[in-house]
């Protein structure tokens, strides 16, 4: 008898234990835990997906009826990198970054017209096509002068191509910009030659000016001889004689005062004023 006792004792745990078992297994399969920054989109095998979603926090759901799906709705951020042709058929290579998060009152539609992974087939499809649009209205040269208004214009078409499928972006921007090795040896010849027509310029500028001051010279010396030749008629040769004095007392003080250079008094004069006791001699 106490053989048959224990028996159905264990059989009793083994009943209970496994009923512990199942119940919880059905709670844990009827709870779900939402994190900060994500929302639960549930999807009900006889409804479908619903129209609402979960917020954070531990919530319940019906098991194996309904399902849920975690999607993050923070900001995170994206590059797409595109090779687009410009207006003068130039190709360049952007790369865009993106700020995005989707729109939290859509995710439901947002799941089940893309999926979880919404953000690999939405945001490099719209990237690329709007960059193509935007690229393809600017010349070459125009993409470097005009960077901040290319960034602005592929900002806004961006920004309203998303909203078609319920993404919102924070920031847009160009991070790098570049041309093919063929067009930047262009643009670095094209700099040169403009550096050498600024050179050639400064040049010709350089030569009329020396051509005016010419001129201006000439001007002054005939007018300056204008006015001896009309004193001279007036007062004669006075002037004349005046400035060649003035000009032999100006080379006389130069002579003067350099050492290398002495005078000679001509003819027997030359040893007068010796001392006359070696004249006696």
């Amino acid at each position: 008898m106490s053989g048959q006792r224990a028996s159905a004792v264990l059989s009793n745990l083994a009943k209970v234990a496994i009923g512990l078992g199942v119940g919880a297994s059905l709670l844990n399969a009827s709870l779900f835990t939402v994190d900060g920054g994500e929302r639960a989109v549930i999807f009900d095998r006889l409804r479908g997906v619903l129209d609402e979603t979960a917020g954070e926090g531990t919530h319940v759901l019906i098991p194996w009826l309904q399902k849920p799906f975690i999607m993050d709705i923070r900001t995170r951020a994206r590059a797409i990198s595109s090779v687009t042709g410009t207006k003068d058929l130039q190709m360049v290579n952007l790369t865009l970054r993106l700020l995005y998060r989707p729109e939290v009152d859509y995710l439901p539609t947002i799941f089940k017209s893309l999926g979880l992974d919404y953000d690999e087939r939405v945001l490099p499809s719209i990237g690329n096509e709007v960059l193509k649009a935007v690229v393809a209205q600017f010349n070459a040269d125009q993409l470097l002068t005009e960077r901040p208004h290319v960034s602005g214009l592929v900002r806004e078409s961006l920004i309203r191509r998303a909203k078609d499928f319920h993404l919102h972006l924070d920031d847009v921007a160009i991070t790098h910009l570049s041309y093919g090795v063929e067009f930047a040896r262009a643009v670095e010849a094209k700099q040169v030659a403009q550096q050498e027509a600024e050179r050639s310029k400064f040049v010709v500028a350089k030569a009329e000016q020396e051509r005016r001051a010419a001129i201006i010279r000439a001007e002054g010396e005939s007018e300056a001889a204008r006015l001896i030749s009309d004193a001279t008629a007036q007062s004669g040769f006075g002037i004349v004689e005046l400035r060649r004095i003035e000009a032999s007392k100006d080379i006389a003080a130069a002579l003067a005062r350099n050492p290398n250079v002495a005078y000679v008094p001509s003819g027997n004069k030359m040893l007068l004023g010796m001392n006359p006791q070696f004249g006696g001699r």
